[in-house]
């Protein structure tokens, strides 16, 4: 049996990792990013099942338990009892994360509507990719849509930095007493996981508080503690009209707990969203690598003497209503580029602008498809 190290970090505040500790550059990919966030945040457990293209950030996490970062790491027989695995771990009072993508999301997804009604901390990162037949391994935003209504909250990660970031402050968010929910933090495949980049990290000398189940808003499932929050009594059991009951007002209080989490996410994220230009008539809303197509879109329209202002959304669950709102009233048109057929970021924002005639969806490309600049230039000029 391999005896494992044991690693001295330095436990300190979370604002302290992560606004005021010295950073050291390091060029990496979005796979080893999350290496790194996992080494400083204190996890105690992780799980994983091999699925493209996330595969490599679990293996990574599965060196650095060997290195003694976290206390169990182990694979599991397949996604959906990686994931009924993971909410055990939660419901045991311990900090764990995993990932998964595409297919793998699809099989596993009974369990995020559960892990969110059962008030469940996790982590999880999704790499996204086509879920289609015939099979395709290529980027592919398309199963973010189909996670929306879980009572996950969801968050969307541009670059290998974002994953780092996001990672690392969605464990301080998701156990906030008034939160306690699961967060999935989202990247786009292969277009940030297996792409180097520049990754401002701070010491891996230093890692998070661990996390206090004792704060939960629903017991911890230990040997004083019996199961309540997997209905001890069950009132199915009783009649309709209180299974009825409970599920609704439960419902509304795991959307409610969602909500609560704006502040949260104000104070460690810096806001659900982030604008350049907000003023131009022009606005482009998007979010993951759409936002780096993007910036080189806007950057390009300037130098024809076109004004156009980019509004990248970093969270989705729970959506940025009011700025999306402010930002629609004063804007012309809002083109929303997107890596995926259905467009769902589109339909998003419709929902919540007054005037949703202005909404452009398109450009989208998906199935693996790259997104030249041009294509969003091209709508900008339709638009004109």
């Amino acid at each position: 049996m391999m005896e494992q190290k044991v690693i001295e970090q330095k436990i300190v505040k979370p604002e302290y990792l992560f606004f005021e500790a010295k950073r050291e550059i390091q060029f990496i990919t979005g796979s080893e990013a999350v290496r790194e966030a996992i080494k400083r945040a204190n996890v105690d457990m992780a799980i994983s099942y091999p699925i493209t293209p996330q595969s490599e950030s679990m293996h990574l996490v599965g060196d650095i338990f060997a290195e003694g970062y976290l206390k169990d790491y182990y694979r599991g027989e397949h996604e959906l009892g990686v994931m009924s695995a993971v909410a055990g771990a939660s419901l045991g009072g311990v900090r764990v994360f995993t990932a998964t993508g595409g297919p793998g999301t699809l099989r596993a997804f009974e369990m995020f509507p559960t892990w969110a009604g059962a008030r469940l901390p996790i982590v999880c990162a999704f790499f996204c990719r086509g879920v289609n037949s015939p099979l395709t391994i290529q980027p592919d935003t398309i199963e973010i849509g189909f996670m929306l209504d879980t009572g996950m909250i969801v968050f969307h990660a541009e670059t290998a930095q974002d994953l780092f970031d996001m990672i690392l402050r969605a464990f301080i968010i998701a156990e906030e007493p008034d939160v306690h929910l699961p967060i999935g933090v989202f990247a786009d495949g292969f277009f940030v996981t297996h792409t180097r980049e520049i990754v401002e990290l701070p010491p891996d000398d230093i890692k998070l508080p661990p996390y206090d189940p004792y704060k939960s808003p629903v017991p911890v499932m230990d040997m004083e503690t019996p199961p309540v929050r997997q209905m001890r009594d069950p009132f199915v059991m009783k009649s309709n009209f209180i299974s009825y009951a409970a599920h609704a007002s439960w419902q509304q209080e795991v959307r409610a707990a969602g909500e609560r989490a704006r502040k949260h996410i104000n104070k460690y994220l810096g806001g659900l969203i982030e604008t350049e230009n907000e003023d131009a008539d022009i606005l482009i809303m998007a979010s993951g690598t759409a936002v780096s197509q993007s910036r080189e879109a806007v950057l390009r329209a300037r130098k024809e003497g076109i004004n156009v202002g980019l509004v990248k959304l970093k969270v989705i669950r729970p959506f940025p209503i009011e700025e999306v709102k402010r930002l629609a009233r004063k804007a012309k048109a809002i083109i929303v580029p997107e890596f995926n057929i259905t467009g769902w970021l589109a339909r998003e924002i419709k929902s919540v602008v007054e005037d949703n005639s202005k909404v452009i969806g398109a450009p989208r490309v998906f199935g693996g498809m790259t997104m030249p600049p041009e294509l969003i230039r091209d709508e900008i000029k339709k638009y004109l």
